[in-house]
């Protein structure tokens, strides 16, 4: 099974700081496989996500960076897979990305599964490439039908493996790999995992990203007012039975969306028994 945790680059020293304490523990009990480091709307945050990641890898930890197409070049594409070699990195994230406010267009990459035909192009097998998945279907699918046959584009693109949106509802998950698998992917979807411990930012996440927190979940989270500690205790008893139930059924692994946060991640997992 495997296990990885998703940072953001920091965008001051003392977040620095604390991102360097929070690697840590997570190195000393959960011992992730990789971690990823996202690479910002238009590739606002590239010089952070590139530090992020030269820290992680001089570390001794295996990194995967994202990559996204929005606001990408052909050129500067291979520039920084260039320097994801010269470092070491042998992992990476590519996905279509979200414009920007105020930004109209994409890139020379409009489509994921271009940026992975093209890394696979430039770099042949140097890289394993995880892409993105959706259970719950890509807000601005067509169809559910579609998104996943643009899931399995990308797949054929040269995809080793792929890494889920953050769901509260196990069915979704399975019912996608399902239909994947019916359409011939082998590869592992690897089920992304969100800690609640913020009602007011789940909400605003899931409203943008299109996942779907359970009636029932919202109504409780809502009623806990600002009660922050009975919202995490919710939380972590939740986002637990889930991570159970997946694991149980067979998912090969959890990547969790730590928001540079330690505590949370950490919770789940000790319930788990997996930081032993």
């Amino acid at each position: 099974m495997e296990l990885s945790v998703e940072f953001f680059p920091p965008k001051t020293p003392e977040g620095e700081s604390k991102l360097h304490l929070v690697r840590e523990r997570f190195s000393e009990t959960l011992k992730p496989s990789f971690y990823s480091v996202t690479f910002g709307a238009g590739g606002s945050t590239q010089s952070g996500t590139l530090k992020v990641v030269s820290d992680i890898h001089a570390a001794g930890a295996a990194v995967a960076p994202h990559l996204s197409c929005v606001g990408s070049s052909r050129e500067s594409v291979r520039e920084m897979l260039k320097q994801y070699q010269a470092l070491g990195v042998k992992r990476i994230v590519a996905l279509r990305g979200d414009l920007p406010s105020g930004m109209g267009q994409y890139g020379e990459f409009h489509h994921a599964n271009e940026l992975v035909e093209f890394i696979r192009a430039e770099t042949g097998d140097w890289f394993h490439i995880d892409v993105a998945a959706y259970p719950e279907t890509h807000p601005q699918a067509k169809s559910p039908a579609s998104d996943v046959d643009f899931f399995v584009q990308k797949i054929k693109a040269g995809a080793n493996s792929a890494v889920t949106q953050y769901f509260y509802n196990s069915d979704a998950y399975f019912r996608f790999v399902d239909e994947a698998y019916d359409l011939g992917v082998t590869q592992p979807i690897i089920a992304g995992i969100m800690p609640i411990t913020n009602c007011t930012q789940l909400l605003r996440f899931s409203d943008t990203c299109g996942a779907e927190i359970p009636r029932w979940i919202r109504l409780r989270l809502q009623s806990y007012g600002d009660d922050i500690a009975s919202i995490k205790a919710f939380g972590e008893e939740v986002v637990t039975d889930l991570c159970d139930q997946l694991l149980t059924a067979g998912a090969p692994g959890l990547h969790f969306y730590s928001l540079n946060q330690a505590d949370a991640v950490l919770a789940i997992a000790d319930n788990l028994d997996l930081t032993k």
